[in-house]
Protein backbone atom coordinates (compact mmCIF):
# COMPACT_ATOMS: atom_id res chain seq x y z
CA UNK A 1 0.00 0.00 0.00
CA UNK A 2 1.43 3.41 -1.23
CA UNK A 3 1.19 6.05 1.36
CA UNK A 4 1.62 8.56 -1.35
CA UNK A 5 5.30 9.94 -0.03
CA UNK A 6 8.53 10.70 -2.11
CA UNK A 7 11.55 8.97 -1.03
CA UNK A 8 12.52 12.79 -0.10
CA UNK A 9 9.44 13.62 2.74
CA UNK A 10 10.50 9.86 3.92
CA UNK A 11 13.70 10.49 3.99
CA UNK A 12 13.22 13.73 5.86
CA UNK A 13 10.93 12.50 7.89
CA UNK A 14 13.38 9.65 9.06
CA UNK A 15 16.11 12.56 9.57
CA UNK A 16 13.62 14.63 11.75
CA UNK A 17 12.45 11.63 13.84
CA UNK A 18 16.13 10.75 14.79
CA UNK A 19 16.74 14.92 15.74
CA UNK A 20 13.64 14.39 18.23
CA UNK A 21 14.64 11.21 19.24
CA UNK A 22 18.14 12.75 20.55
CA UNK A 23 15.91 15.90 21.82
CA UNK A 24 13.65 13.37 23.51
CA UNK A 25 16.14 11.36 25.43
CA UNK A 26 18.08 14.59 26.47
CA UNK A 27 15.18 15.54 27.79
CA UNK A 28 14.34 12.37 30.07
CA UNK A 29 17.72 12.35 30.87
CA UNK A 30 17.18 15.97 32.66
CA UNK A 31 13.58 15.94 33.57
CA UNK A 32 13.51 12.29 35.13
CA UNK A 33 10.13 11.61 33.10
CA UNK A 34 9.12 8.17 31.49
CA UNK A 35 9.64 7.49 28.15
CA UNK A 36 5.85 7.24 27.84
CA UNK A 37 5.18 11.26 28.71
CA UNK A 38 8.36 12.09 26.77
CA UNK A 39 7.13 10.19 23.28
CA UNK A 40 3.59 12.02 23.94
CA UNK A 41 4.59 15.27 24.73
CA UNK A 42 6.77 14.64 21.43
CA UNK A 43 3.68 13.54 19.16
CA UNK A 44 1.52 15.93 20.28
CA UNK A 45 3.55 19.20 20.18
CA UNK A 46 6.62 18.54 17.98
CA UNK A 47 5.57 16.38 15.38
CA UNK A 48 4.16 18.86 12.31
CA UNK A 49 2.95 21.45 14.93
CA UNK A 50 3.33 24.97 14.30
CA UNK A 51 4.39 27.84 17.01
CA UNK A 52 4.33 31.37 15.91
CA UNK A 53 4.28 30.79 12.49
CA UNK A 54 6.77 28.09 12.44
CA UNK A 55 6.20 24.55 11.64
CA UNK A 56 8.13 21.61 12.91
CA UNK A 57 9.06 19.08 10.44
CA UNK A 58 6.88 16.10 10.45
CA UNK A 59 8.69 13.20 11.76
CA UNK A 60 8.59 8.92 10.85
CA UNK A 61 6.53 8.13 14.42
CA UNK A 62 7.40 4.51 14.07
CA UNK A 63 11.56 5.25 13.82
CA UNK A 64 10.97 7.71 16.42
CA UNK A 65 9.17 5.39 19.26
CA UNK A 66 11.68 2.61 18.13
CA UNK A 67 14.85 4.32 18.58
CA UNK A 68 13.12 6.07 21.99
CA UNK A 69 12.48 2.01 23.16
CA UNK A 70 15.45 0.82 21.93
CA UNK A 71 17.57 3.23 23.71
CA UNK A 72 15.54 2.80 27.25
CA UNK A 73 15.61 -0.43 27.37
CA UNK A 74 19.01 -0.88 26.36
CA UNK A 75 20.96 1.60 27.45
CA UNK A 76 23.23 -0.13 29.36
CA UNK A 77 24.69 -2.42 26.40
CA UNK A 78 24.94 0.97 24.31
CA UNK A 79 26.74 3.20 27.06
CA UNK A 80 29.13 0.12 27.50
CA UNK A 81 29.68 -0.05 23.26
CA UNK A 82 30.20 3.88 23.71
CA UNK A 83 32.45 4.02 26.19
CA UNK A 84 34.74 1.30 24.54
CA UNK A 85 34.42 3.92 21.23
CA UNK A 86 35.54 6.66 23.31
CA UNK A 87 38.90 7.97 24.37
CA UNK A 88 39.83 5.90 27.69
CA UNK A 89 40.12 9.23 29.48
CA UNK A 90 36.53 10.38 27.96
CA UNK A 91 33.51 8.01 29.88
CA UNK A 92 30.51 8.90 28.19
CA UNK A 93 29.39 9.77 31.93
CA UNK A 94 32.06 12.94 31.37
CA UNK A 95 30.75 13.82 27.51
CA UNK A 96 28.31 16.74 26.51
CA UNK A 97 24.71 15.24 27.32
CA UNK A 98 23.36 16.11 24.37
CA UNK A 99 26.63 14.14 22.72
CA UNK A 100 25.37 11.24 25.16
CA UNK A 101 21.86 11.48 24.12
CA UNK A 102 23.00 11.59 20.17
CA UNK A 103 25.29 8.38 21.16
CA UNK A 104 21.97 6.62 22.56
CA UNK A 105 19.96 7.04 19.76
CA UNK A 106 22.71 6.10 17.34
CA UNK A 107 23.69 3.04 19.57
CA UNK A 108 19.63 2.00 19.26
CA UNK A 109 19.69 2.62 15.58
CA UNK A 110 22.59 0.36 15.04
CA UNK A 111 21.30 -2.74 16.90
CA UNK A 112 18.63 -2.66 14.21
CA UNK A 113 19.76 -4.68 11.46
CA UNK A 114 17.64 -3.30 8.67
CA UNK A 115 19.19 0.43 8.61
CA UNK A 116 22.81 0.35 7.09
CA UNK A 117 25.52 1.41 9.85
CA UNK A 118 26.55 3.97 7.11
CA UNK A 119 23.24 5.76 7.05
CA UNK A 120 23.36 6.18 10.71
CA UNK A 121 26.94 7.59 10.91
CA UNK A 122 25.95 9.97 7.99
CA UNK A 123 22.35 10.56 9.82
CA UNK A 124 23.56 11.62 13.29
CA UNK A 125 26.33 13.34 12.12
CA UNK A 126 24.36 15.55 10.43
CA UNK A 127 21.99 15.60 13.75
CA UNK A 128 25.53 17.11 16.00
CA UNK A 129 25.79 19.63 12.92
CA UNK A 130 22.64 20.97 13.92
CA UNK A 131 23.44 21.33 17.38
CA UNK A 132 27.00 22.50 16.71
CA UNK A 133 27.00 24.04 14.24
CA UNK A 134 30.47 25.51 14.48
CA UNK A 135 32.26 22.87 16.59
CA UNK A 136 34.05 19.71 16.28
CA UNK A 137 31.33 17.83 17.59
CA UNK A 138 30.16 16.46 14.43
CA UNK A 139 33.91 15.25 13.13
CA UNK A 140 33.88 13.63 17.10
CA UNK A 141 30.67 11.86 16.24
CA UNK A 142 31.98 11.16 12.74
CA UNK A 143 35.16 8.92 14.56
CA UNK A 144 33.23 7.55 17.36
CA UNK A 145 30.13 6.41 15.27
CA UNK A 146 32.22 4.19 13.00
CA UNK A 147 33.67 2.26 16.05
CA UNK A 148 30.50 1.69 17.17
CA UNK A 149 29.14 0.39 14.00
CA UNK A 150 32.06 -1.76 13.75
CA UNK A 151 31.78 -3.87 16.89
CA UNK A 152 28.23 -3.52 16.64
CA UNK A 153 27.44 -4.66 12.62
CA UNK A 154 31.17 -6.13 11.95
CA UNK A 155 29.50 -7.56 8.69
CA UNK A 156 28.44 -4.48 7.26
CA UNK A 157 31.98 -3.53 6.56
Amino acid sequence: MSTGLSGNQKRKMKSAARLYAVQALFQMEHSSQTVEKVRSEFLEHRFGATYDGDEFQDGDIALFSDILETAVNYQAPIDQLTDRALVAKWPIARIDPTIRALFRAAGAELRDTQTPPKVVIVEYVDVAGAFFPDGKEPSFVNAVLDHMAREARPEAF
